[in-house]
């Protein structure tokens, strides 16, 4: 596949392919939306065919459970908590009145600062070792290699763990093991890959039948991924095309992997309006438990912060994140919800499926 083949070149081509029936592609990544949308990706497309956003913004499915225990920690307890930038603005559930945010715990007080890297984290805590420093987690495989390596290479024992990092294929495979999955090809996420191998893609085709690539976040690679899983399922030949050759590589980052598995242990973990999915949290293993927050400070994750539908009431958050529907079918969509007054995570995050909609101009609320 040429590497200097245009937009315009892919698209061509998309729309000389033989499609004779509607196909629906999800596209797993946060970033992979916010491409698609800036470049209006959508409206290009032959009319058959429909990009789904799907669940890769990890701050839309951070548990609800876990931000609580953030504020909770940065209110009642003398620590410096640390979380990046777009969990600051994230809401949770609680009686009006109430702090509801980190934004607003350290509005009342609160020592909560936003770092854009796990070297910030190493860093606030270096300089106050006489103080607690809670980091707040929460990515996927690839922001979570680099909490791995940050750990492996000795972070000062004040810095404690608050892990909210989950893997990406799990939601996805869900997806896939349910009656009504919504789509029937997917693009798969680049950076991810990179880290974790195309491998890790593989069961979408080999379990599931059904056309897959790997995309990188330009237009040129999306609309290639685009192309290569429309010919596939015209074809009826599903494979996994990997459209992002100048990153992703047989095995992926080996080193990453290995500070991940030196590190972290995968366990079953929850998905903020999803539920428990199998195997698709990171949890501190061995002496690294040693920087888990629960050892020093309360576990606020109470039973009833666990409760089934933990979005706000009215608000459609896990079923964009799914690819039930689409942002603008969401009720609260655009009118009690909007990025100054997010009521949902999705509306929070760059790479969430409403902000990045709205921030392309989207406003028109559909029901």
């Amino acid at each position: 596949m040429s590497s200097t083949t245009t937009a315009q070149e892919w698209l061509e081509r998309l729309r000389h392919l033989p499609l004779e029936q509607p196909l629906r592609l999800m596209n797993v990544c946060g970033g992979h939306e916010r491409s698609i949308t800036q470049a209006g990706i959508r409206s290009l497309l032959p009319d058959m065919v429909e990009l789904i956003p799907g669940p890769g913004c990890p701050v839309c499915v951070c548990p609800e459970e876990a931000i609580y225990a953030a504020i909770q920690y940065a209110l009642h307890h003398p620590v410096t908590l640390v979380a990046f930038g777009d969990m600051l603005r994230v809401p949770v559930n609680v009686p009006k009145g109430e702090v509801r945010s980190l934004e607003e715990a350290k509005a009342q007080g609160g020592d909560v600062r936003p770092i854009a890297s796990p070297t910030e984290a190493v860093a606030i805590a270096a300089a106050q070792p006489e103080r607690r420093v809670v980091f707040l987690a929460a990515g996927f495989e690839t922001t979570t290699a680099p909490i791995a390596a940050m750990l492996a290479q000795g972070a000062p024992e004040n810095l404690l763990v608050l892990s909210a990092a989950r893997l990406t294929w799990p939601a996805v495979a869900m997806l896939l093991q349910s009656d009504t999955p919504g789509f029937e090809a997917l693009i798969a996420p680049g950076h991810v890959a990179t880290v974790m191998g195309p491998e890790e893609w593989s069961f979408v085709v080999e379990r599931h039948g059904l056309a897959a690539a790997i995309a990188g976040f330009s237009p040129e690679s999306l609309l290639a991924a685009t192309w290569s899983v429309v010919r596939q399922s015209v074809e009826q030949r599903p494979f996994l095309d990997n459209c992002y050759g100048e990153l992703v590589r047989p095995g992926g980052n080996r080193r990453g992997k290995a500070l991940l598995d030196e590190v972290f242990e995968v366990v079953d973990a929850p998905w903020r309006g999803i539920g428990i999915i199998p195997a698709s949290g990171y949890a501190l293993r061995g002496d690294y438990r040693r920087h888990d927050v629960l050892n020093q400070l309360p576990d606020y994750a109470a039973e009833q912060r666990r409760r089934a539908g933990e979005m706000p009431p009215g608000c459609d958050c896990a079923k964009v994140v799914l690819g039930k529907i689409y942002p603008i079918a969401c009720r609260l969509y655009g009118e009690a919800c909007t990025p100054r007054t997010p009521v949902g995570p999705c509306m929070v995050s760059d790479e969430g499926a409403c902000r990045i909609w709205w921030s392309a101009g989207h406003r028109q609320h559909s029901t």
